[in-house]
């Protein structure tokens, strides 16, 4: 005789028949997954620590159906959790066990790229560097470059309000995208934004970018283009102390330069992508700065000598700079590769985003070596210096639940700290499901009342990613209690929403 199924197991059944249904009624078959073959590839993002996996996953192919989508999960008040390519790394597209993935994957169209206005209207699905590509024709390129960017999508990069190397000079997502089309959760259209650079009301295009998904469904986004600068030379400098180098940014934004870029590396980081990728690192060094001017050739000429005095008088035990445009890829190709190059050193990795103020990097850097030593995991560290946003990599292995708990504790003692030198729990991969209990560290539950109220105006169901960024009153007072006790709950641990 068969075991009576649990009643979650059947009221899970129940429910994925109920929108498997309507949604055959406006999807092709093919537009559909539900089975767990089918279904299990979408149970995370780039944070593979959690997992879960969805009722339903729909593919449309055009905005008339994500519009129908939307409209069924409304009418039968099932959540719906928007994905692109899965590369973000806050869990912001882990499922909802009971609602619908909705794969944006089709909407993969550059619709149109006007080399006058120097924009491109693409659909959410396009990956950020094709933008670049299609571009590099008309002598223009999209700045905002993530380490991913050869497989996100600029949907998820709206979503993240994403970054990148070149960030500290031409800015996040935010400052390149001039309008976004989409859907709320109920399935009205909406548009943020518009042709010109200004348009009259609020400015909701602010709010929508770095939204996570929470408020609605971006499915067409029309980012800013620049032209590809005449020259562009990087420097490779060399530290023997990680204060020094943390001062040396400190000090390069301090005498009025801002550089293209602007990174640094801890030497676990330098020898896992030197050993990876190549790049002619350092690998002597306790940290390397990769400082990278571009311009017209006088310009670069001027700014790669004011740097080079800048860092000379910082403590820079030595200067390489880039001979020719191959020596400049490959300087960058170690930075680019960070990921990928810590994987082969562990099993798994938590990355983490906090930001600091620049003048306390090394003072960071230095804690996470003693808190090394308090969770007996190892860190490499890299992260967009100019700006302050930290990357620090945990390394584990998520089969050994006591490592995967200790890196939990681990990323959360860094965002903490991160709060307490005056940063943020996020700079630019978001919250997600990652950030909650830290949320709670940085604001107050008046304000997380506030985000809430504002999700509210945009979906008052709650049904767009529920469960995310926003942590409820009733999780930052569980929190509250295990810090005043002196420990951490860990994601799992915490009430659901």
């Amino acid at each position: 005789m068969n075991a009576t199924p649990e009643p979650g197991v059947l009221e899970r059944a129940e429910r994925q028949s109920q929108v498997v249904g309507a949604l055959q009624a406006v999807l092709p078959a093919a537009s559909l997954l539900w089975h767990t073959e089918d279904t299990t590839p979408y149970e995370c993002d780039g944070l593979t620590a959690y997992r879960q996996r969805p009722l339903v996953v729909a593919l449309p192919e055009n905005e008339a159906q994500v519009q129908a989508v939307l409209r069924a999960c409304h009418a039968l008040d099932v959540p719906v959790v928007a994905r692109g390519a899965g590369t973000g790394l806050s869990g912001g597209a882990m499922p909802n066990a009971m609602g619908v993935t909705l794969s944006l994957a089709r909407f993969n169209r550059i619709l149109k790229l006007d080399p006058l206005s120097r924009t491109a209207t693409v659909q959410c699905g396009v990956r950020n560097l094709a933008i670049s590509e299609a571009a590099a024709a008309y002598g223009l390129y999209y700045a905002p470059d993530p380490s991913s960017q050869i497989a996100c999508t600029i949907g998820g990069n709206v979503a993240e309000n994403s970054g990148g190397v070149h960030c500290l000079k031409y800015g996040l997502t935010l400052h390149n995208v001039q309008k976004v089309r989409g859907f709320t959760a109920a399935g009205e259209p909406v548009e943020f934004g518009g042709d010109a650079l200004d348009c009259p009301g609020f400015d909701l295009l602010s709010v929508i970018i770095g939204s996570e998904g929470m408020l609605a469904v971006a499915t067409e986004v029309t980012v800013k283009l620049v032209p590809k600068p005449l020259l562009a030379r990087c420097i490779m400098a060399s530290f023997d102390d990680i204060r020094k180098a943390g001062d040396a940014v400190a000090a390069v934004i301090a005498a009025g330069i801002i550089p293209a870029g602007l990174e640094m590396m801890d030497k676990p980081m330098t020898a896992a992508v030197e050993d990876f990728v190549h790049a002619g690192y350092d690998l002597t060094a306790e940290a390397i700065l990769l400082c990278e001017s571009d311009g017209t050739p006088e310009e670069v000429e001027e700014e790669i000598g004011r740097m080079s005095h800048v860092l000379s008088g910082a403590g820079a035990t030595a200067i390489a700079v880039s001979r020719d445009e191959a020596e400049r890829l490959k300087f960058w190709s170690g930075r680019k590769n960070a990921f990928p190059a810590s994987g082969r050193l562990s099993p798994d990795y938590m990355c983490m985003d906090s930001t600091i103020p620049r003048k306390r990097l090394a003072d960071i850097l230095l804690a996470i070596q003693e808190m090394e030593k308090k969770y007996a995991l190892r860190c490499a560290n890299v992260f967009h210096a100019g700006d302050g946003n930290l990357h620090p990599l945990i390394l584990f292995d998520a089969n050994d639940a006591g490592q995967l708990h200790r890196a939990e504790l681990f990323g959360a003692d860094i965002l903490e700290t991160s709060v307490a030198m005056g940063g943020t729990v996020t700079g630019e991969h978001g919250v997600g499901v990652e950030k909650l209990n830290s949320m709670c560290v940085q604001f107050s539950p008046a304000e997380c009342e506030q985000m809430f109220a504002l999700k509210r105006a945009f979906d008052p169901k709650g049904l767009l990613n529920p469960g995310k960024v926003i942590p409820t009153l009733n999780r930052c007072a569980e929190y509250g209690k295990m810090l005043v006790r002196g420990g951490r709950l860990s994601h799992p641990d915490l009430p659901r929403f």
